[in-house]
């Protein structure tokens, strides 16, 4: 083959940096001129979040302020929690649009209620707001550095990008609050990558993947077989399905997660691995998820923040 003559990192560099198609260069023209006429006829936008579980969706209005030649809005439109004292604030909102450019950033904030009814404890309070502060800080890092990128990306006479950053609140429950950004950029290929941020409410702390198990058990063993076998199935479901897995290119194959894998727990109280474009699978793949059963875990994991249906499934006590 080809290839064997190339070095390794040769060919996954190829692989990464492939070129738009022209079909793609015309869908991403056309994305950006609509984008440009939906700019125009709007003066203010309207943010739409999902809250899952039991929460009902919540409109946050977004009042764009013009800076120059992009509209930043720093809009303190609050969406409540179940918790009631959680709470998520779109801080910034950077639009811009022209022939070749088009930006969507929505920078999120979490915030604390301190009026809400249920209060905790005033040292978990401030924990929480410790946790809160750093990865509010963590976030505007990564969007600054988004934007910076973006406007002198622009400056170049030549070729097209696309750039959006939103936030999603995965899981709130009365025991930890999960929120997830995503982060998209195209120019020349595209590129998908998230984030995720757990927080313990009962402790305020920021949760980390070894906090959910015992000291001395081998999780990290046990939750990469299981992902092994669910790759394994998925693709030998659909053909369309491929993973770095047991293939000819075994520098790229999956063999664990670590330590500092990104994960989040969902409303049901199982731990989401969760891996970005590139990592486990062909770029075409997107970023993906797997979803690690309760009954893997059960014999490893500390259930404290596990969703009260697990525990009445175990318990026999559940009526649906």
């Amino acid at each position: 083959m080809e290839n064997k003559n190339k070095n390794w990192d040769q060919i996954k560099q190829e692989y990464k940096e492939h070129t738009m198609s022209e079909e793609q260069v015309l869908a991403m023209k056309e994305k950006i001129k609509q984008a440009k006429k939906e700019n125009r006829r709007k003066q203010t936008s309207h943010l739409r979040r999902k809250i899952t579980g039991a929460a009902a969706a919540i409109v946050v209005l977004l009042t764009v302020l013009p800076n120059t030649s992009q509209s930043v809005a720093y809009a303190m439109s609050r969406v409540p929690l179940l918790s009631q004292w959680v709470k998520v604030v779109t801080f910034r909102d950077y639009q811009y649009s022209d022939d070749r450019n088009s930006a969507n950033i929505q920078v999120p904030e979490i915030t604390l209620d301190t009026e809400a009814t249920k209060q905790p404890d005033p040292a978990v309070s401030e924990q929480t707001k410790k946790t809160t502060d750093e990865i509010n800080a963590e976030i505007q890092t990564i969007t600054d550095q988004l934007i910076a990128e973006f406007e002198e990306s622009k400056k170049n006479e030549e070729g097209y990008q696309n750039m959006t950053v939103e936030s999603e609140i995965l899981a709130t429950t009365d025991q930890y609050f999960t929120l997830k950004l995503t982060c998209y950029q195209a120019a020349g290929s595209g590129a998908e990558w998230d984030y995720y941020y757990t927080i313990d409410l009962d402790t305020g702390k920021r949760i980390s993947l070894p906090d959910l198990f015992r000291a001395d058990s081998d999780y990290i063993d046990v939750i990469s077989d299981n992902i092994k076998e669910q790759m394994k199935s998925q693709m030998a479901a659909d053909e369309n399905v491929r993973y770095w897995l047991d293939s000819d290119m075994p520098e790229w194959d999956f063999k664990s997660i670590t330590d500092d894998t990104s994960f989040y727990l969902n409303e049901n109280g199982e731990v989401v691995i969760c891996f970005n474009e590139g990592d486990v699978a062909p770029m075409s793949m997107g970023c993906v998820t797997f979803v690690i059963p309760n009954d893997v875990l059960a014999d490893i994991r500390l259930f404290i923040f596990a969703h009260h249906r697990f525990f009445d499934d175990m318990l026999g006590t559940r009526t649906i």
